[in-house]
């Protein structure tokens, strides 16, 4: 499965972005995207991830309420729609697709190469 994300950028503190990513390849397996970030010398974390059959969505605490994980199933595209961010939600957004998911990058095994948001304050 190769991933391909994009959406990023640069924002104020305050404002919203969307991101995007949109599988390619052999898919028929992975069941679940995920969205994952990660900061200047922290640990990548999980920030949301999606079922595509059902659509049954989870999130980290620090974004709920602000972020949004959707599916255009039609489109085989997932997007995390980010509103009221701040500067700790900067980091490389990795989007991934995995057979089982959750909160885990070790549940997925297929990464894209990463997306740049960067808040301002």
């Amino acid at each position: 499965v190769q991933l391909q994300a994009s959406g990023g950028g640069l924002v104020q503190a305050g404002g919203s972005l969307r991101l995007s990513c949109a599988p390619s390849g052999r898919t028929f397996s992975r069941n679940v995207m995920g969205w994952f970030r990660q900061a200047p010398g922290k640990e990548r974390e999980f920030v949301a991830a999606i079922r595509w059959s059902g659509g049954r969505t989870l999130y980290a605490d620090s974004v709920k309420g602000r972020f949004t994980i959707s599916s255009d199933n039609a489109k085989n595209t997932v997007f995390l729609q980010m509103v009221s961010l701040k500067p700790e939600d900067t980091a490389v957004y990795y989007c991934a697709a995995g057979a089982y998911g959750g909160s885990s990058p070790r549940s997925y095994d297929s990464w894209g190469q990463g997306t740049l948001v960067t808040v301002s304050s």
